[in-house]
Order: structure tokens, then C-alpha cells, then sequence
């Protein structure tokens, strides 16, 4: 292992121990919520719930994989992000067991046949030598072109509406009273194609991966909001926080000249 590869490993051990404290700050919030006040009880902590036991770890992980990745050449984060995925596709897994055996399988499909994919191909495309890195050595994150970006909101467009029609007519009937709401496939279609396109422009060091990790993030306020689901609310809020700081990051690494799109380029 080179010194430049020690220095990335240990700035991602260092991110997993600041997301260990930052999740056990939250968890430890939430349970004194509970204890003074008590009609939380049961609404925020899900201790007996396998599912929400692996979320956990999950979570650690996922946000110390966006720790790490603020640094636009720090590939190690990614090996974060493999984890974090199987973890949330065993996660969802689980929670289809739980409930409806047939429910959670394109989620469980979407972690380990795209996102882990994904990954692992940005592992290899980061690890390459950077052929438009700046003077010093530093990789330089871009915006896409402008036609990049129709092209990459159409794709987004059609995902969200293809998530419309299965969860309007090829989810089970177990899953029936949850199709007629309207806002609730919609926002959950923005999700996935949000996390899709986001995995998929990380690959390349694009800037527009975070705009679609801030509506990600959104999307699972909302969502949640919705199905009135407390803690998944403020994770999600945290993870705003987290994406929407990692994206600052990035673009702050962004030379004007790779402004892309919002030069009209």
C-alpha cells in the first residue's frame, strides 16, 4: 500500500468513527425523546425489528461513505458504499418478509444489481490516472454539458414515470390501499431515479450526482412525512445535511471553466 493510499484509508476510518459518534448522538436524542415524551414511545426507536436493526449499521456506513467521497479522489469511500448497499438491500429484504414477501423486491433488485454495480465502478474509474486533473495533481470535479443534462432529466423523467405504472398496476393486491395514493408513488419514483442518476454521474466526478442526492434526500422528507414514519423523517433530514454539505464541497473544487451547463455549455 502506498503512502497516498494510506492516507485515503485512514481518512475513510476517520469518517466511519465521526459517523459512529453522529449516529449514537442522534439515537441518543431519539430515546430521551421517548422518555420524556411519551407519546413518541414506539414511534421513533424499532428495537425489536430486524429490519431496523440492519438499517442501523446502514446508515453508519452510508454516511461515512459520503464523508469520504466529499474528497473527489478518495475511491476508498466506495468500498463504504458496497457495504452500505447490501446492508440496505438485506434491509429491504427483510422488511418485504415482514410484510409483503412480493413488496421490497425491486428495492432489493435496485441495491444489488445497480448501486453496488455502480460502485464498484466508480472504484475503478477513481482509481484511474485523471487525465483532466489540475496542475498540482488534484482531480477537478465538472458539471455536465448542457446536453448531458436534458439528456440526464429525461432519463430521470422516464424512471420515475415507469415506477408510476409498476406501483400502479403490477404491485400485488396486498399493496392496494398504498396505489391509490397518488403522492405517495410519485415521490417514491422520485426517489429511486434521484438515487439511480446520482450512483450513476458519481462514477464520473459530476457534480449534478449531488443535486440528485439533495432530491433524493427531499423526496424521503416528503415520503415519510406522508406515511408518518418520525425517524425516518430526521434520518433523512440527515442526510440532506450530509449530501448537501458534501456537494458544497465539490463544487468548491469546480473550476468555472467545468461549470458545464450553467454556462450554457
Amino acid at each position: 500500500m502506498t503512502p497516498q493510499e494510506k492516507k485515503l484509508w485512514s481518512a475513510t476510518i476517520k469518517n466511519l468513527g465521526i459517523s459512529i459518534f453522529l449516529y449514537a448522538a442522534l439515537l441518543g436524542i431519539l430515546w430521551l425523546d421517548e422518555i420524556f415524551v411519551p407519546q413518541l414511545k414506539g414511534l421513533l426507536l424499532h428495537f425489536d425489528d430486524p429490519a431496523w436493526i440492519v438499517g442501523i449499521p446502514a446508515s453508519i456506513i452510508g454516511v461515512a461513505y459520503i464523508l469520504t467521497i466529499r474528497n473527489p479522489i478518495n475511491y476508498t469511500g466506495f468500498y463504504a458504499g458496497v457495504v452500505m448497499s447490501a446492508l440496505l438491500g438485506i434491509q429491504f429484504l427483510l422488511q418485504g418478509m415482514g410484510d409483503s414477501p412480493v413488496r421490497y423486491y425491486d428495492s432489493v433488485a435496485l441495491y444489488f444489481c445497480v448501486f453496488i454495480p455502480f460502485q464498484l465502478k466508480s472504484i475503478i474509474n477513481w482509481k484511474k490516472p485523471q487525465e483532466n486533473a489540475s496542475d498540482n495533481g488534484r482531480f477537478e470535479p465538472s458539471f455536465l454539458s448542457m446536453k448531458g443534462m436534458i439528456l440526464s432529466l429525461l432519463v430521470f423523467a422516464l424512471i420515475v414515470g415507469a415506477d408510476y405504472l409498476v406501483g400502479t398496476y403490477l404491485l400485488p393486491k396486498s399493496q392496494e390501499a398504498l396505489n391509490e395514493r397518488f403522492w405517495v408513488k410519485f415521490i417514491s419514483g422520485l426517489m429511486i431515479a434521484s438515487s439511480v442518476l446520482a450512483n450513476f454521474w458519481l462514477i464520473y466526478r459530476k457534480n449534478d450526482s449531488w443535486i440528485y442526492w439533495i432530491i433524493y434526500s427531499v423526496s424521503g422528507v416528503l415520503l415519510f412525512t406522508i406515511l408518518n414514519n418520525i425517524f425516518s423523517i430526521v434520518l433523512f433530514m440527515f442526510f440532506l445535511f450530509i449530501n448537501a454539505m458534501a456537494g458544497i464541497s465539490w463544487i468548491k473544487s469546480t473550476p468555472k471553466e467545468n461549470y458545464g451547463w450553467l454556462r450554457g455549455k
